[in-house]
């Protein structure tokens, strides 16, 4: 991995985002004797996080799409204000790689992965495969080359039942379908099809064993351009409504040293894989069903996600901090060349 050249911490960086999120990053930045650009769009002038940062820019109107979502604008609004690097936060555009390279392409320092992992994990078949061919577990699964029914019925049968469809791109578990019944495949297929298609304009699935009751661990990790990639250990969301999460644990009941040891190679190796930098998540199922826990790879979160305090208050690292030295170009905090 090519070493990025130190640089002078950021004078301004341009936080696209908003809300707690927006607020949250702010805070580290006073910290840090760093100047903050807000974003707005129109229904948000007179939010908390506009009036926290050194100075705001508009963005555009109320909706989304034409604001937060609009990666001329906020590009544009980063030029403007002078910031020199560009914090995502969470939601609207932090996992976008277009946004990233964007950022790239504009002079600006994004304070994220670059462009190409985000890339590569957004896509949910090709995580996979690149999981598998740096020997993390992964569910046994399919992905087939055609979309045709017949050829996802297929890998179904293949696979065995119960299984589970899911779109290639997207999460929160939209457009999941559980299959359990041979005659309940081409119906299942068709609904998964059309909800990716309507969630995330791509309707590209892939089939995987359905692993009845998992628990579900995330493993916070962490790289820099110094060839150091960490793991900051796990927090267990098991508990869960609709596939959203209601509670985050850590440590986890459910783990031993030696398989939060085990799960924590798995993640750095993740992580290596992509060619990460920045915060991450990798997201593993955990199945202890039989008594002889087996876990596999899920997913990985290409940005700093809502539940990282939970990590900051187990070890002590404010991770915000950590992203802006480790975009700086200077090693985590801790370790050094």
């Amino acid at each position: 991995m090519a070493h990025r050249a130190l640089r002078p911490m950021f004078r301004r960086i341009l936080i696209a985002n908003r809300g707690e999120i927006a607020v949250r990053v702010m805070r580290t930045c006073r910290e840090m004797g760093i100047e903050t650009v807000a974003v707005y769009s129109d229904a948000d002038a007179g939010a908390v996080h506009v009036g926290d940062a050194t100075r705001a820019e508009r963005i555009g109107p109320a909706a989304g799409r034409d604001s937060y979502l609009n990666i001329g604008a906020v590009v544009d609004a980063a030029r403007r204000s002078g910031a020199e690097a560009v914090h995502p936060g969470y939601g609207f555009l932090s996992e976008n790689d277009e946004f990233a390279a964007a950022c790239v392409d504009a002079g600006l320092v994004f304070i994220g992965p670059p462009a190409s992992a985000i890339q590569r994990m957004g896509s949910k078949i090709e995580a996979r495969a690149l999981m598998h061919r740096a020997g993390v577990p992964v569910v046994p699964g399919e992905a087939p080359d055609s979309q045709a029914d017949a050829a996802l019925t297929a890998a179904i049968d293949r696979v065995g039942f119960p299984a589970l469809l899911k779109p290639s791109s997207g999460g929160g578990g939209i457009g999941m379908q559980v299959v359990r019944r041979r005659e309940d495949v081409l119906a299942a297929i068709q609904t998964a099809r059309r909800n990716a298609e309507a969630a995330f304009g791509d309707g590209t699935l892939y089939v995987e064993r359905l692993v009845e009751r998992p628990r579900h661990i995330e493993m916070q990790i962490f790289a820099d351009d110094h060839e150091h990639v960490v793991s900051l250990f796990e927090r267990e969301c098991s508990l869960q409504r609709r596939q959203q999460k209601v509670i985050e644990e850590s440590p986890s009941p459910a783990l031993t040293p030696e398989l939060r040891a085990a799960m924590g190679d798995a993640a750095v190796a993740a992580a290596r894989a992509c060619g990460y930098r920045n915060a991450g998540t990798i997201e593993f199922l955990l199945d202890d069903s039989s008594g002889s826990p087996v876990f596999y790879f899920m997913e990985m979160n290409t940005r700093l996600q809502v539940e990282h305090p939970v990590t900051e208050q187990v070890v002590g690292v404010d991770l915000v901090r950590a992203q802006l030295l480790v975009a700086a170009g200077q090693p985590l905090p801790g370790r050094a060349d």
